[in-house]
């Protein structure tokens, strides 16, 4: 079946169930397209928490889909292609008990620190952290909830992305640490644990050096889960929702070159925008979910088959949920 013919069949299907479907930025056009809804990671599972539909169909990878089961659990949720996020694959509950037990080596106890995680983990990782006392984050608010942590005089354990940690100590004024890398752990505000987005690792300092020499005047705009390096020589520095207000509010004689995610910055404006990239920087997880996918999820909605559904344990539900909505609350 062809792409339009499943575009058909899909928009027929939408009328007829009770079903929501959302897709992330990073989506392929095409299942983009689809979407009642689009968003990043915080947009998405706030849209998804209050929608009033019973069926929800989530396009982007696993713990997205996790995390909209962890604040609706009486909602069903399915995903036409659980990929797995590589960066959220990083960590598990093991590792993040070995980090733990290396900073009570180093004379750093649970006391003295408050975890919070990025979104990207999955989430028997999300409950850990709740149970622990700590929060979740988006890059669109991981200052914001650093920020609150810190006001009970604790160091920050963050994980899994220590990127997007090392950028917002920097930006705080604050150090951070690398666990495993870094030996100074005792005196770092922010400890890392060491994770990273594969594809926001592609850009470098070297590509910001070629297009400024290129276009004089050219602005650099990156995504915080790049390196501190890269981070620290852009012009704008913000998540996925705050990179594409940043770029359509420019100028269009403005150029500006884009590190993030191919598929998002594809769909910007056409002129004067560049990917900050010699190679193509597409996510291959997000890129799993197909047409035919999205198409046999709502078939299997219709005929009351259920295939794909998100399932996620009880207690993990309960601690998850608590770090969830400790970061509504906030933001």
């Amino acid at each position: 079946m062809d792409n339009e013919i499943l575009k058909n069949e899909i928009l027929k299907l939408k009328k007829e169930l009770p079903v929501t479907i959302v897709a992330h930025f990073y989506q392929k056009d095409e299942v983009f397209e689809m979407a009642d809804y689009s968003g990043d990671s915080l947009q998405l599972a706030k849209i998804a928490a209050k929608d009033a539909q019973p069926y929800l169909v989530f396009c982007g990878v696993a713990f997205m889909g996790q995390s909209v089961k962890i604040l609706s659990p009486k909602k069903r949720v399915f995903m036409p292609k659980a990929a797995c996020c590589a960066m959220a694959r990083m960590i598990d509950v093991e590792y993040f008990d070995k980090n733990v037990a290396i900073l009570e080596s180093e004379g750093i106890t649970k006391d003295d620190f408050i975890p919070i995680t990025y979104i990207n983990s999955s989430a028997e990782v999300k409950a850990r952290v709740g149970e622990l006392g700590g929060y979740v984050c988006t890059s669109s608010n991981a200052k914001k909830i650093i920020s609150n942590a810190l006001k009970k005089d604790k160091k920050i354990l963050f994980v899994p992305d220590r990127c997007l940690g090392a950028n917002v100590a920097r930006d705080m004024g604050l150090t951070s640490a690398v666990i495993g890398e870094d030996k100074d752990l005792k005196n770092a505000d922010i400890l890392c644990y060491n994770g990273f987005c594969s594809v926001h690792q592609l850009f470098s300092v070297e590509d910001i050096e070629f297009y400024r020499n290129k276009y004089p005047g050219i602005l650099i705009a990156t995504h915080p889960e790049c390196k501190p390096e890269v981070c620290a020589l852009s012009d704008f520095v913000g998540s996925t929702s705050q990179l594409i207000k940043y770029i359509k509010e420019l100028p269009i004689e403005q150029k500006v070159a884009v590190g993030t995610e191919f598929n998002m910055v594809n769909r910007l404006r056409k002129e004067n925008t560049y990917i900050l990239s010699s190679t193509k920087p597409e996510c291959p997880t997000m890129n799993e979910t197909t047409l035919q996918d999205l198409h046999n999820t709502l078939i299997s909605i219709k005929n009351k088959e259920f295939k794909n559904e998100i399932e996620v344990d009880e207690n993990v539900i309960k601690w998850a949920k608590i770090a969830l909505d400790r970061m509504m609350e906030i933001s």
